[in-house]
């Protein structure tokens, strides 16, 4: 991964990722900073490696069973093989409404105790949590080839004003 390539505010990063491998790696450095209560939502198209992301977050919080796009099933949940936080895993890509809809999957309950990953959850789950963290994930323009990746996150709320993101970029 690249260093960050504009001056960001202090509760925002911008990243380069140029293959799966390092988008996983991301994922494990994220699971590092991560505590239960944490709402991380994931924005980008299909193929963007939201699910890649995941699933290096998953290895980093050592999680069990195979972190995988939940897209049918909706919600997984991982516990944890230590005595880290349970992973609970949403893909919100079918669902239409906001709040209401997500209700049935009782991630209010879960949210104190878990670290809570929403692939498409954009305006369907802002009114968990007033703290969250967002991350964008683009496909490069340019010359580049198709791995390539810019990511941005950015921490929302008083849990994110002070975090210091750039340990990601390491």
């Amino acid at each position: 991964m690249e260093a960050p390539h504009s001056p960001a505010p202090a509760n925002a990063l911008e990243l380069t990722v140029n293959s799966p491998g390092q988008m996983g790696e991301l994922g494990r450095r994220l699971a590092k900073i991560l505590r239960p209560g944490d709402l991380v939502m994931l924005t980008g198209e299909l193929g963007a490696g939201k699910t890649t992301l995941t699933r290096g977050l998953g290895e980093g919080l050592g999680v069990r069973g195979a972190v995988t796009s939940p897209t049918f099933v909706i919600a997984r949940v991982h516990p944890s093989l230590g005595d880290g936080p349970p992973l609970v895993h949403v893909d919100a890509y079918r669902l239409g409404g906001g709040l209401d809809e997500m209700e049935d999957l009782d991630l209010d309950v879960s949210l104190p105790d878990s670290v809570i990953v929403v692939e498409w959850g954009d305006g369907k789950v802002e009114e968990l949590s007033e703290d969250r963290l967002h991350v964008l994930i683009h496909r490069a323009v340019g010359d580049t080839t198709d791995e390539v990746r810019e990511v941005t996150l950015r921490g929302i709320g008083e849990r994110w004003a002070g975090a210091d993101l750039t340990v990601l970029s390491a």
